[in-house]
């Protein structure tokens, strides 16, 4: 089934100013890093668990459980504890809509949820972002509550990529560019200007497995190098994304995937992704000796 995550990104010029955030979390890390950043600046935040979706790890954390069909629920508890923002965090794959039990604003939402959801998961994130943007609530990007989630420009360890992996890059970055009506990935490898594997339905850590699994000759490597790391993942989001829901994510796992598959580094578009655990994510990539970086417009421009 296709994964979706959960996630925001806007300016900050564009964010209204809030006092209470409603965190709908699915799985994953990124949850917990929106509390632990409300936390460290003082913001007020109230915790809806996903039924299903979210970590043990959030169980005992004050908060709510609902389920992914019961929008109603959620809109009356973000209410009835006073939030006027709600953010959307973390991992939820795309439910089996025949064995939903949805609640009575659930009902009324399905036939157009559906209707979405045979468009991709583009559509349906839409919906839920209208839905609560109509009930009055500030929709926020992971950013706007933890802004170190952002990526920033540029190498963010002790390595950089080679203009051989900017060509790679650029070509990953046509790839998207031209997947992307399709609603497919965010993300794909290519090696030496060889396109070893597009992001689809599986997500990216299964797509990395999938690379590692490539016999050398599909990989196209040259006689010799067999050992020698090339090639690079390029996350960055669809064209014409809607921007506030569903942006490419990396985190220590990413990393481990490129070093298992043989890569050179991990690319994202410059302010147009998140980093889970920056300062561990450049950890591990420099200690295996990959680049981890935040490519500019010009290095994804495919004029």
């Amino acid at each position: 089934m296709p994964t979706v995550l959960f996630a925001c990104l806007r300016g900050s010029d564009m964010v209204a100013q809030w006092t209470k955030v409603g965190i709908i979390a699915g799985g994953g890390a990124l949850p917990l890093r929106l509390i632990q950043a409300c936390e460290e600046g003082g913001k007020a935040w109230h915790l809806i668990r996903l039924e299903g979706y979210t970590d043990h790890y959030l169980a005992d954390l004050r908060g709510d459980d609902c389920g992914i069909a019961a929008p109603g629920k959620v809109i009356s508890i973000l209410k009835e504890n006073s939030c006027d923002a709600v953010v959307m965090a973390g991992i939820v794959r795309r439910p089996d809509f025949s064995r939903l039990r949805p609640d009575w604003r659930g009902v009324s939402l399905l036939p157009k949820v559906v209707a979405a959801a045979r468009q991709g998961d583009g559509a349906l994130l839409n919906v839920l972002v209208e839905t609560f943007e109509r009930e009055g609530f500030n929709v926020l990007g992971a950013e706007d509550v933890a802004s170190p989630l952002k990526a920033p420009f540029g190498p963010l360890g002790a390595y950089a990529p080679t203009d051989g992996d900017l060509c790679d890059i650029k070509k990953a970055s046509q790839l998207v560019e031209a997947i992307g009506p399709f609603d497919v990935g965010q993300g794909a490898v290519v090696r030496n200007g060889f396109v070893l594997a597009v992001e689809a339905a599986e997500g990216t850590d299964a797509m990395l497995k999938r690379c590692a699994a490539l016999p050398d000759e599909v990989k196209g490597f040259d006689p010799g190098e067999a050992t020698r790391p090339r090639g690079v993942l390029l996350k960055r989001p669809k064209p014409d994304q809607e921007r506030r829901v569903d942006l490419p994510t990396i985190g220590v796992e990413t990393i481990k995937g490129a070093v298992a598959a043989g890569l050179a580094g991990v690319a994202v578009e410059g302010e147009g992704a998140l980093i889970i655990d920056r300062a561990a994510v450049i950890a591990e990539a420099d200690a295996a000796g990959l680049f981890v970086y935040g490519a500019r417009r010009e290095d994804l421009s495919v004029s």
